[in-house]
């Protein structure tokens, strides 16, 4: 149950796509001729956000320049009745990007930049901010991320209200007491001035890439916490003190225009929900992929609303379906010994993950942290407590499979590139002898708080945690088996 509205404020825009079907080409040049295109227009920027958000259940308001031109004039019917509108009075028409599309393909985009907005927002702002339960800034580069008193009074909501911002490569930075910032990959890159390779890297190197960018970020901008997205490898949130992998489910979308829109709003809407920005990340990856498997943003004129007002509601894991990830084709053959293996990678400039734990009983939980935990780079491995070393962890009824057996199962799984048992009471002798690039544990641990951290970053290597499914656990399976048995 929403605390408070959600307020979007930013630049809308007035979207349309032109949808056709090609059978030939123009006779003086080899140009595809699009055929009785069926014009539809509906709500962008931060208008879309609104819009989303509204469907979803969720109480919004939206604060946007708006003028009573014909092209003002269309969105303002465009937008969702459920949305309450402040419109910033503006002279100027808004923006506006025109899709042409062929069997669901974008074939062009044709933009029709707006001024940008210098105007006076007045108090409206402070009467739009009143009682909110969370703002989300949806900065489209029409100035009002730009504009002082805007800048104000974001400063002054922040104080006492989660501010979500999702910025653009040519827009203002965050304010001061930003609680989130939401920038994908190319935007990410582009404010930290890395090299230009970092925006278009895949696989581990975008999240190596992230991580440095979300460093950087943290020291340039006024904010608590970073959400990069990362596409299908999913989204990478840096805290002070923590740094998740929160993986997306595997879709293919035909259209991922509005993915980042529709991530910035379930984010913010499960803020003001009272969520934790850790649950409210987790809970907008999936509203994200949801977003997309149903369409994107062409579908949107045909999905029917969303009855349950809940940001959760439309984003659990589906982890019965998830299957295990099938080994990408490898370069290299696999040595039979962990040492070995990640000595090669690292050789050929992969990079090392490595994870830990005792893995008793293998359950959806732990699939889902190694499949994280192997997205994350080249191989990976698995540091195994030993039959001694879970007992002593776990008691003398523990562990319920033997480390050989424990290994066998962890190796037949694709995402596991090789197992090593270790004796001790932590994994820090056998991370000396394998110097992970990477060392992953569940999301229930701060990163600062486990002890392998200053080792694994005195070699500059990094660690990440991955959130847990709710409700698996080795010892909860264990206490139920036991209570029926009785």
């Amino acid at each position: 149950m929403t605390i408070g509205p959600l307020v979007v404020i930013g630049d809308a825009l007035l979207d349309r796509d032109l949808d056709g079907a090609v059978r030939r080409l123009c006779p003086d040049t080899p140009a595809p001729v699009v055929d009785e295109p069926m014009v539809r227009p509906r709500p962008g920027g931060a208008a879309l956000a609104a819009h989303l958000a509204a469907r979803a259940g969720h109480q919004v308001t939206l604060v946007c320049p708006l003028g009573d031109d014909a092209h003002g004039q269309m969105l303002r019917e465009l937008i969702d009745p459920r949305i309450r509108l402040v419109a910033l009075p503006w002279p100027d028409a808004i923006a506006q990007k025109t899709r042409v599309r062929v069997d669901g393909r974008t074939l062009l985009r044709i933009d029709h930049p707006a001024q940008p907005y210098t105007g006076d927002p007045g108090l409206r702002l402070t009467e739009a901010f009143e009682g909110a339960g969370a703002i989300l800034v949806s900065d489209y580069a029409g100035g009002v991320t730009s504009n002082h008193a805007v800048r104000d009074a974001l400063t002054a909501a922040a104080r006492h209200v989660p501010v979500v911002w999702d910025p653009h490569p040519r827009g203002a930075a965050p304010v001061p007491g930003t609680l989130l910032a939401t920038p994908n990959q190319a935007e990410a890159a582009a404010a930290a001035a890395m090299l230009p390779g970092a925006a278009a890297a895949r696989g581990s190197a975008a999240v190596r890439a992230a991580a440095e960018a979300a460093d950087k970020l943290r020291t340039a901008w006024p904010v608590s916490q970073l959400a990069i997205t990362l596409g299908a490898q999913g989204v990478l949130l840096r805290g002070a003190a923590n740094t998740q992998l929160i993986p997306a489910r595997d879709i293919a979308p035909t259209d991922a225009c509005g993915a980042g829109d529709a991530f910035a709003a379930a984010t913010a809407a499960a803020l003001a929900s009272g969520a934790l920005p850790s649950e409210a990340v987790v809970a907008a990856v999936d509203a994200a992929a949801s977003f997309l498997g149903a369409g994107g943003v062409s579908a949107l004129d045909s999905a029917s609303d969303v009855s349950d007002a809940s940001p959760f509601a439309a984003a659990r894991l589906a982890t019965t379906t998830h299957a295990d990830l099938p080994r990408p084709a490898a370069a290299l053959p696999r040595p039979a010994d962990p040492f070995e293996l990640a000595a090669k990678v690292r050789a050929h400039g992969g990079t090392v993950v490595a994870t830990g734990g005792c893995f008793d009983l293998l359950h959806a939980g732990h699939v889902h942290c190694l499949r994280t935990a192997r997205a994350a780079g080249d191989c990976l491995i698995v540091c195994l407590n030993s039959d001694a070393s879970v007992r002593r962890l776990k008691g003398a009824g523990r562990p319920l499979n033997n480390e050989a057996d424990r290994a066998a199962i962890l190796e037949s799984l694709s995402c596991v590139d090789a197992v090593v048992v270790f004796n001790e009471a932590t994994p820090e002798e056998t991370l000396r002898r394998l110097r992970p690039d990477v060392w992953v544990k569940g999301g229930d641990y701060a990163a600062d708080d486990l002890p392998e951290a200053p080792l694994v970053r005195g070699w500059g290597g990094r660690v990440l945690t991955v959130p847990y499914l709710s409700g698996r656990s080795t010892t909860g399976l264990v206490r139920s088996a036991r209570n029926e048995a009785a």
